[in-house]
């Protein structure tokens, strides 16, 4: 009889195994279990793009290949030199007004990011005109390393004035300066020595202002 009315119970009402607990007492001693519903599969994601990490001895020569050739584009490549010398940059007496050279590299350990120094020598005018036109060709420099290096992906190019070698060549500067100065002022004192000689000097010889006069008694 049990057996029959839980029959006809789960005829009448499926249970919904969402909503039950997994045993439920449903006629006095008739005990049904229920398994829980197999969850589904979790997939793994990401949350950020994938990042290749190179290695660092590559890196280094990366770095190194792209100086050179960067330095040599600031001997050779026409573009290049107008843009850190243009007609702007010239001086009144129409000499160049600045010098650029390239001092650091350095890559990104993914490959993706290259960080030029510059070092710019003159005067402020020279070194804005300089930074500005180095800026402004970026994709190009990019685009002709990758000729010149044939790299599968070549880096992002960003250009950085680097004032380290500027301040320090005013600091020589300033130093050397001072360093004639005191070789100057050294100088006229020594002269000025020779030209008017001490009493204390052997052969010093002051003239006696009684000298050529003849007393009479």
């Amino acid at each position: 009889m049990p057996q029959v009315l839980l029959h006809k119970l789960f005829h009448l009402h499926p249970p919904q195994l969402s909503s039950i607990p997994p045993t439920v007492n449903l006629h006095g001693n008739c005990v049904a279990s229920f398994s829980k519903p197999r969850r589904p599969t979790r997939t793994l994601t990401l949350s950020g793009p994938i990042t290749c990490m190179a290695n660092q001895r590559r890196v280094k020569m990366v770095a190194k290949q792209i100086r050179r050739e960067l330095s040599d584009m600031l001997l050779t490549d026409k573009v290049l030199q107008y843009a850190v010398l243009p007609e702007a940059s010239l001086g009144a007496d129409r000499y160049l007004s600045s010098l650029t050279t390239i001092s650091d590299v350095e890559v990104s350990g993914d490959l993706q990011v290259v960080k030029v120094y510059v070092s710019v020598f003159g005067d402020e005018r020279g070194r804005e005109v300089a930074i500005a036109g180095l800026k402004s060709k970026a994709k190009y420099v990019r685009g002709e390393l990758g000729k010149r290096m044939k790299l599968r992906l070549t880096p992002e190019i960003r250009f950085i004035e680097d004032e380290a070698q500027e301040r320090g060549s005013r600091v020589i500067a300033i130093l050397d300066r001072i360093k004639n100065e005191k070789r100057n002022n050294e100088d006229q004192e020594h002269k000025s020595e020779h030209a008017n000689p001490s009493r204390e000097d052997p052969n010093w010889d002051e003239e006696d202002p009684d000298e050529g006069i003849i007393y009479v008694d």
